[in-house]
């Protein structure tokens, strides 16, 4: 199930604190620039930061990667390609690359897995280049701390919000 609606404001604590810097670096309704980012104030979350570049042509790499996703992939993703993923963590990545980038709006959800949910984020960011950038979070939650969350932000369904 694929429910998506506008104003998207996040579902975790950490996409809510992204949403919001995204904005704060938004220039008149406009979408922020990479170089608006300040990797000082979402220190916290950037282990789970991956930008993306996506062609015209549709070719989707990964232009940064943190180091906390090295653990998801098993190796150093930074100017690799989605393609190069396996198809299930490849299909998780690409949720709302273009629909972020269509709507020039954040876009997430929860997908409720056995062990544990992937909350992912995307953010498109203005690029200089005919390319499309977009700044995505991806964490994995284990079902514990969902339960423990749950009364607070997140909703779990099987399924994505976005």
């Amino acid at each position: 199930m694929v429910s998506l609606s506008k104003g998207f404001m996040g579902l975790t604590r950490a996409q809510t604190e992204l949403v919001q810097h995204w904005k704060n670096c938004s220039e008149n309704s406009i979408l922020p620039c990479r170089d608006r980012l300040d990797p000082g104030a979402i220190k916290a979350h950037l282990s789970e930061i991956s930008i993306i570049e996506v062609s015209e042509t549709g070719r989707a790499r990964f232009r940064l990667a943190g180091s906390g996703l090295r653990k998801l992939f098993g190796q150093e993703m930074r100017g690799r390609e989605l393609s190069e993923l396996d198809q299930t963590t490849f299909e998780m990545w690409s949720l709302g690359l273009a629909r972020a980038f269509d709507m020039q709006q954040p876009i997430g959800g929860l997908i409720e897995r056995e062990t544990d949910a992937h909350a992912w984020l995307r953010l498109p960011l203005r690029s200089e280049r005919s390319s499309a950038l977009v700044l995505c979070h991806d964490a994995l939650i284990p079902n514990a701390r969902l339960r423990d969350q749950s009364h607070k932000t997140i909703s779990i369904s099987s399924g994505i919000a976005a």
